[in-house]
């Protein structure tokens, strides 16, 4: 539908926690005309995020933490029930997952999948987030998690029935995107 793109200025409005970014772009429209347009794009680099899930018992593993963005849109108590992620920062998506999995959720997962990546906000992140499921077993577990201290993310480690889990986004219970994703992945493959 457009083609010619051009990147005509960047001027960094933030970059403070991530950086945000207004871009001045160009491009051609099917018929020809030439359109120039501002937007703006918030970069917080790309992620990874997990289910861990445990066959014989159908459950999966999933965290409860503060999240101030939903507390200022209407989340009261302003915690999110999620499935293990973090930024990759220098790491590739696969070792950053079974970095976060250890510090969050104290599970040293052994084999870990690739399932699917997707843009999660395209109108205005630029983020990539790698999706990935895991077998635990109570013999991986190897700290109680919760995240790293010096972070300050205060993590809850929850054990959940996966049906439950699953009747959970119904309730309003679980609202989180990657984790609702994960979850329906988990359903979709019949896995549980």
């Amino acid at each position: 539908m457009i083609k010619d793109i051009k990147l005509l200025k960047t001027e960094v409005l933030s970059d403070n926690w991530y950086t945000l970014r207004k871009i001045t772009f160009q491009f051609t429209k099917k018929n020809g005309e030439v359109i120039t347009q501002e937007r703006e794009a918030y970069d917080r680099g790309n992620g990874a995020t997990i289910l861990l899930y445990n066959l014989e018992q159908k459950t999966v593993i999933l965290t409860r933490q503060f999240r101030l963005p939903t507390y200022t849109n209407g989340n009261e108590s302003g915690m999110m029930i999620e499935a293990c992620a973090g930024l990759l920062d220098e790491d590739n998506a696969e070792d950053c997952i079974r970095r976060e999995t250890e510090e969050e959720t104290g599970y040293l997962v052994k084999d870990v999948k690739k399932v699917f990546e997707a843009y999660m906000s395209p109108g205005s992140v630029t983020e990539i987030l790698h999706f990935f499921i895991a077998a635990y077993s109570k013999d991986m577990k190897v700290s109680e998690g919760g995240g790293v201290d010096h972070e300050e993310e205060n993590i809850e480690v929850l054990e959940i029935p996966f049906e439950e889990a699953l009747s959970m986004i119904g309730t309003g219970e679980i609202k989180d995107a990657k984790t609702i994703m994960l979850l329906q992945y988990i359903r979709l493959q019949n896995m549980l």
